[in-house]
């Protein structure tokens, strides 16, 4: 009873709480692409302040996260276009 009483309480006070004029599912949608933006320059900021030349792995890889185009390749075969790195193989333990 008093988880119901609880939800009562909070949702009526929501109802007189909340602005009448918000539209909140767009309000939340332009903080998550803000929070997105946020995250890919401050992803870039930090593999670029690691590896000043576009050579590094790192460095293209973040290109690549901000580039709409493909990279162009500085080697001659056409899928070694941007070095990425690998993840690691699970351990034997895990399955």
């Amino acid at each position: 009873m008093f988880f119901l009483r609880s939800a009562f309480w909070l949702t009526v006070m929501f109802v007189i709480i909340a602005p009448k004029d918000g539209d909140l599912g767009r309000d939340f949608g332009h903080a998550s692409q803000a929070a997105v933006a946020i995250g890919q320059k401050a992803l870039v900021e930090h593999v670029l302040r690691e590896c000043s030349f576009l050579e590094c792995p790192d460095g293209k890889a973040a290109l690549a996260v901000l580039s709409p185009t493909p990279l162009p390749s500085t080697e001659a075969s056409p899928d070694a276009s941007i070095l990425a790195p690998i993840p690691r193989p699970r351990p034997d333990r895990m399955g």
